[in-house]
C-alpha cells in the first residue's frame, strides 16, 4: 500500500519562510519589482485582447495590482475582484468600477464594499490574474492555504496568469489532487508559459 504523504506542515513551513521574506524586502526594491512585473501583464497579448480581468486587489506584502487595475480601467476593460464568503468556503467575483468601491473584509484583503448584484459569472474572453507566494515552473502556487483560489479555478474556463517574484520561483512545490496550476507565470525577469 502507497503511503500518502501530509504535505500540509511542508507547505506551513514553506508559507512562513516566504512571508518572512516578503515583509523584509526593502520599499524601493518592491516597487521597481512590481512595475516590471506589471509591465510584463499588461504586454501580454492575453491581457490586452481580454474584455474582462478578474484580480486580486494587492495586500502590501503582494505584487501590487492597484496600477494594474487602474489602468484595466482606462483601458474599457471590466474588472471583477474577488470576495471571500468565509461561511461557504467559497470565493465569488463582483464587478468594480473603482478601487473606492472596496473596504477591508474576510482576512483584512480589500473587498468589494457592495455586493447587491449578483456575482460576476461571464467569463468569456477573461483573464484571471492569481496571486500566491510562490510558483513552482509547472504553474503551480503556495497560496495562503484556504482554498479559495484552487476551488474557483477548478470551474474557471478563462486563462490564467500567476504573478510572483523571481526569488519566490521553485522548481518543484508540493501540491495536492485539488490544486490548480495556473497557464503563464510573470516575474520580474520572465513570462513562463506551462505546458
Amino acid at each position: 500500500m502507497e503511503k500518502i504523504l501530509d504535505i500540509r506542515p511542508i507547505k506551513a513551513k514553506l508559507r512562513g519562510d516566504l512571508k518572512k521574506k516578503r515583509v523584509t524586502m526593502p520599499e524601493r526594491k518592491k516597487t521597481a519589482l512590481d512595475m516590471k512585473i506589471q509591465n510584463k501583464l499588461m504586454n501580454l497579448w492575453a491581457f490586452r485582447q481580454a474584455d474582462t480581468i478578474l484580480t486580486y486587489v494587492s495586500t502590501p506584502v503582494e505584487v501590487d495590482t492597484k496600477r494594474m487595475i487602474k489602468a484595466a480601467f482606462s483601458m474599457g476593460k471590466t474588472v471583477a475582484v474577488p470576495r471571500c464568503e468565509t461561511y461557504e468556503r467559497q470565493m465569488n467575483f463582483y464587478l468594480i468600477k473603482s478601487l473606492n468601491e472596496l473596504a477591508p473584509g474576510a482576512f483584512g484583503v480589500l473587498e468589494p464594499l457592495s455586493i447587491e448584484h449578483m456575482p460576476f459569472d461571464n467569463f468569456k474572453n477573461s483573464l484571471c490574474v492569481v496571486p500566491g507566494l510562490s510558483f513552482d515552473k509547472h504553474g503551480y502556487r503556495l497560496g495562503y492555504g484556504k482554498g479559495y483560489y484552487d476551488r474557483f479555478l477548478r470551474n474557471y474556463t478563462g486563462t490564467t496568469v500567476g504573478i510572483c517574484y523571481e526569488d519566490n520561483i521553485k522548481e518543484r512545490l508540493p501540491h495536492g489532487k485539488y490544486d490548480v496550476a495556473v497557464q503563464m507565470l510573470i516575474t520580474e525577469k520572465e513570462v513562463y508559459s506551462i505546458d
